[in-house]
């Protein structure tokens, strides 16, 4: 059964004063940002809800992010003279880029403590994307790190405003907050024809990337619903992310999904964070 789950980054104790949650619990703000893990979608932008063509979610993204979604994966294009989110063929789905944009802004304003994460596959350039967050004004919650460096914890990145951590897959900076993705991030496979086809093995990114994705769907190669119910349940979600993190020594930090809301994805996320809900 899925549970939506998502704080409004506060709760009153017995004194009356607000303890901050961070993406949930109190438990994970003392926490640097590589030792969390997130429950993430795969091509995010691409729904039925909006009509999408072959759709990878049911939801959009305010929905995603209000039923607990803090990892992002989006792809964006050039199309009709301004920049999209779409998958492929614009014409068969696509979102303003910077509605897209204004929708994560307006959920980070109003819920402090969550902290999220987005991977673009990106079809247009680092200073036009740039624009694009200048213009919703997300550009002012932004994280920059340096490869190499120790990660903040969660209660730091929220103390300090910088609550979204931006990766490319082909670009990087500048700005210095658009990292190219794989000098933050390892990566699993993710081209599966089935449950038993499914490895952990490396794929993008290198040793000295300190995040780790999994990409968690089959491909086939259209996105399917009735895939997401068969790898999305519990019992095989959770397996495949505890053999990820034994072998590649590493917590799963961004796990993606098609069509979260079908099968177990928080349960086992909140699973390798050791909280529950």
């Amino acid at each position: 059964m899925f549970t939506a789950g998502c704080s409004d980054g506060s709760s009153g104790d017995d004194s009356g004063d607000a303890v901050l949650r961070c993406n949930g619990f109190v438990d994970l703000c003392d926490r640097t940002f590589d030792a969390v893990a997130l429950a993430g979608t795969h091509n995010s932008m691409s729904n039925a809800e909006a009509g999408w063509w072959v759709p990878n979610q049911q939801y959009g993204l305010t929905r995603q992010l209000e039923d607990g979604i803090r990892g992002l994966l989006l792809d964006t294009y050039y199309w009709e003279d301004d920049l999209y989110l779409c998958h492929d063929d614009c014409s068969l789905g696509s979102q303003l880029l910077v509605e897209g944009l204004a929708e994560i802004l307006a959920f980070i304003d109003a819920h402090p403590g969550e902290v999220l994460a987005i991977i673009f596959q990106d079809g247009v350039e680092p200073a036009d994307a740039a624009s694009a967050f200048e213009e919703v004004g997300l550009d002012a919650v932004v994280h920059t790190h340096t490869p190499g460096e120790p990660w903040p914890t969660l209660g730091e990145l929220s103390a300090a405003g910088e609550r979204l951590i931006v990766g490319a897959e082909f670009s990087g900076p500048p700005p210095a907050w658009h990292h190219h993705a794989w000098d933050l991030y390892f990566d699993t496979p993710y081209d599966f024809d089935s449950v038993s086809a499914f490895d952990c093995g490396p794929h993008r990114g290198g040793s000295s990337s300190d995040l780790f994705l999994v990409n968690h769907w089959l491909s086939g190669p259209l996105s399917r619903i009735s895939n997401a119910d068969e790898v999305n349940q519990y019992d095989v979600l959770s397996q495949r992310l505890e053999d990820c993190w034994a072998q590649r020594e590493h917590i799963p930090n961004l796990v993606a999904v098609d069509f979260y809301d079908r099968g177990d994805l928080l349960r086992a996320v909140d699973s390798l964070n050791g909280v529950s809900r």
